[in-house]
């Protein structure tokens, strides 16, 4: 990224820093704006911070986050190879009995927080997208999007050349034993696709997307 790409993504990062588009900006910690290269052809994207995310306002700390780090790094990539960010910059939380709780974000905060993450696209340009999670496939893919079935298969994309889905690290958390294994497996498999798909996309003619 030249540097005057370089300065106007600071620039977003700090309007996106100062958001009070809607209400989860009333009850945030940090805005979770993304971290790693932003010249990188891959981007992962997820749904939204969780309590560590918005403790740190780094995107994938915590058990998910080491396990999202431990599966780059079994395709020999790191954090600095890819850039890493969610839908949502704000926790979208409940508090009930005095703790507080993630939460579905409405449809209105994320559409309100959804033209950050295309301004972030439209700067990075990459080549291919890993949505991690069916809530991010299902809004970056296309609608009803059946991460059980279509994870690890690649889209044509209006947000990058190609687009592909993998199961998201809370989910893989949740399972135990053999399923665990499995889920962890596609993870590294998928992440791998990815990459590969980002060295065959680099020998093709380029093709501008056009973003959402």
């Amino acid at each position: 990224m030249d540097s005057q790409k370089l300065s106007q993504f600071e620039d977003l990062k700090k309007r996106a820093q100062n958001c009070t588009k809607c209400p989860l900006s009333e009850t945030r910690s940090n805005v979770v704006f993304g971290e790693g290269n932003p010249d990188t052809p891959l981007v992962l994207v997820g749904e939204g911070p969780g309590e560590n995310e918005d403790a740190t306002g780094r995107p994938f700390v915590g058990r998910g986050g080491a396990l999202l780090d431990q599966a780059l790094k079994e395709n020999g990539m790191s954090r600095k190879h890819v850039y890493i960010c969610n839908i949502l910059k704000c926790r979208a939380c409940v508090t009930e009995f005095g703790k507080r709780r993630n939460r579905q974000p409405t449809p209105e905060e994320t559409a309100a927080c959804l033209p950050w993450l295309e301004q972030q696209l439209e700067l990075i340009k990459p080549l291919v997208i890993l949505c991690l999670g069916g809530v991010a496939a299902n809004i970056l893919i296309h609608r009803d999007f059946r991460i059980s079935q279509e994870r690890g298969k690649f889209f044509e994309s209006n947000i990058a050349r190609y687009a592909i889905a993998a199961l998201h690290p809370a989910y893989i958390l949740r399972q135990e034993g053999e399923a665990f294994e499995r889920a962890r497996a596609t993870l590294v498999e998928d992440i791998g696709a990815a990459r590969r798909k980002v060295i065959e996309a680099k020998k093709e003619t380029p093709v501008q997307p056009t973003l959402f």
